[in-house]
């Protein structure tokens, strides 16, 4: 019932469309009482002999007939059309509600869930809604208004064949209880099975390339069919159940049909009833026990919407790890200063990442990051866009506490460049003018010549028109690199970071990507992480990270001079230089 309570309250928004729909459907249940007593009334004059008198009723009640079907589809198209109109409107605000939450979530929120389950969530799961809406909730009404009439008209026949008729009644219910809580089970179970089909055929079709490249094909078919029978083996636990209640509540209900008969036959032979009575008890019999029968579809479609909800809310309820704190203000007219006081960082594992990590980066400054894989330095760029929070210490943006700030206009100060470079399915200009949607394309082409790409671009058949493909498929990873250098200096953000930019790159792309950087330097904060040390000889400020400390810290020449960490990386990096130079 909470649940309930919650999802009418999503769905307020649309009252006036259920309203309108109820009372429809409300009219339409009075059309189906009405038209059973008319044939009756036919049928009992009939029975008494028909003269000149009894036919201009029977024309009469004939008319009335007429009149009340034409009603019957006057109010069958406003209850389910404006039904499904608000279920469909309620689903659409869903889905962009339940994205909205996930785009803003942390990224911890995403370490262990699968693209595809929460694509499943977004898109299959909140259809569930209109199910609930659109035909649940509608028919919940109409039979129990059904149900109530029909009980009422009975009664006014004969209250003693009446209270016969509602005889299975009570082990109805009873039965529908029962399987309401034995089967949902089985239809979340189905349901997060689906999310995991979904999440293997992302990740498949993601990685299509390699499954090719390494041969897998047979396997990963083998995968899919294992998470697919998953999900059908699930349903079919679900529909065993189905199996088995719909045909009892069938045949509870044929037994009331037979204590109707055979006592309804009984009363008829002592006289206690008329054949007009009779018709009409047969008439309305069917209306009686179909609202009941049908209890049992409600049930189990309710059960299916239920734990489709279930797995919704749990989006939306999800929650913000990382927001803005009430009294929050605008960073404004940003220089680019970054500073870290004694910042220690842990991941929900509860083991470190960073300790005690402390620098100042002035602005307009290199600051280069140098250090082995899994030390922590991608995670120090992040908390400075406040993807993360630090465990203790601070981090100061112009001497101001980023946890003070709306995260809003800190990330509009901060431009991205990472390693795995992700370019959306659109053109080149598209991908370039993404951060800064109000650029003109004398802009966007300015941005690509300082990324030295705009050669590149020229080059390509549609210009900056050319269509990149999904994740940039179609470029190089030098091109899609320097694509996504001409966004960040299309921005003009002052604070810059490079995360890996020349990682994945050849040496005549990465001379390029230098010189790029090399045209940004002096005018932005550049906080650039890199393996390769040619890269970022030139920066300002060098910081060894090693196990999650600042092991070291200096330029260029004074780390090589000191002769530690840096400077055996150096001489390492040196000679393979070297060796691939006589090759």
């Amino acid at each position: 019932m909470r649940l309930l309570l919650r999802l009418s309250r999503e769905a307020a928004r649309y009252k006036t469309l259920y309203i309108i729909a109820i009372l429809s459907t409300l009219a339409l249940t009075g059309v189906n009482l009405a038209a059973p007593r008319a044939l009756s009334a036919a049928t009992g004059i009939v029975e008494r002999g028909v003269d000149e008198t009894a036919l201009r009723r029977i024309t009469l009640l004939a008319f009335l007939l007429v009149g009340l079907y034409l009603l019957r589809i006057v109010f069958r198209f406003l209850s389910n059309y404006l039904a499904h109109k608000a279920a469909w409107y309620l689903v659409g605000d869903l889905r962009t509600k339940t994205y909205d939450k996930l785009e803003r979530l942390h990224m911890g929120y995403f370490h262990d869930k699968q693209t595809g389950d929460l694509m499943s969530r977004i898109v299959n799961d909140t259809r569930d809604f209109e199910l609930l809406y659109a035909h649940i909730i509608p028919e919940l009404i109409t039979n129990i208004v059904t149900f109530a009439g029909v009980l009422i008209v009975l009664l006014t026949i004969n209250w003693k064949l009446a209270l016969i008729t509602c005889a299975p009644i009570p082990l109805i219910l009873l039965s529908g209880v029962v399987f309401s809580k034995k089967v949902r089970p089985f239809f979340a179970a189905s349901q997060k099975k689906m999310g995991e089909l979904n999440g293997k055929l992302q990740d498949n079709l993601s990685g299509v390339h390699e499954i090719q490249s390494f041969g897998r094909e047979s396997y990963e078919t083998e995968q899919v069919n294992i998470k697919n029978f998953e999900h059908i083996k699930a349903m079919l636990h679900a529909l065993k159940l189905s199996g088995v209640f719909h045909p009892s509540v069938e045949f509870v209900s044929s037994l009331g049909t037979v204590l109707v008969v055979g006592f309804g036959g009984l009363l008829a032979f002592r006289g206690g009833l008329s054949v007009e009575d009779i018709v009409a008890f047969v008439l309305y019999l069917s209306l009686f026990y179909a609202p009941v029968s049908g209890l049992a579809n409600l049930l189990e479609s309710m059960q299916q919407s239920m734990a489709g909800a279930e797995r919704v809310m749990a989006i939306l309820d999800a929650p913000f790890e990382i927001q803005d704190r009430p009294d929050a203000a605008a960073l404004e007219q940003v220089e680019g200063s970054i500073t870290f006081e004694d910042v220690d960082f842990a991941y929900e594992n509860g083991i470190p990442v960073l300790k005690g990590v402390s620098f100042h980066c002035p602005p307009g400054k290199m600051l280069a990051l140098v250090g082995p894989t899994g030390v922590g330095k991608t995670t120090l760029t992040q908390l400075i866009s406040r993807f993360y929070e630090p465990t203790a210490g601070r981090i100061l943006v112009d001497g101001k506490n980023i946890a003070d700030v709306t995260m809003e206009s800190l990330r509009q100060n901060i431009s991205p460049v990472l390693q795995d470079t992700f370019l959306f399915n659109g053109t080149i200009a598209e991908n370039i003018g993404y951060a800064s949607p109000e650029s003109s394309m004398e802009e966007i082409m300015e941005a690509a010549k300082a990324a030295n790409i705009h050669e590149d671009i020229l080059q390509m058949p549609d210009g900056y028109e050319t269509r990149v493909g999904e994740r940039g498929l179609r470029l190089s990873g030098g091109q899609k690199q320097r694509v996504a250098i001409a966004r960040a200096i299309l921005r003009k953000s002052p604070i810059i970071i490079l995360d890996e930019a020349t990682a994945s790159v050849d040496v005549e792309t990465e001379k390029q990507i230098q010189k790029a950087i090399a045209g940004i330097a002096g005018q932005r904060t550049i906080i650039a992480i890199a393996h390769r040390l040619s890269t970022i000889r030139n920066a300002d400020q060098i910081l060894v990270i090693e196990d999650g400390k600042v092991a070291e810290a200096g330029t260029h020449q004074q780390l090589v001079e000191l002769g530690g960490i840096y400077a055996r990386m150096h001489r390492i990096q040196s000679a393979a230089a070297l060796e691939e130079g006589l090759a």
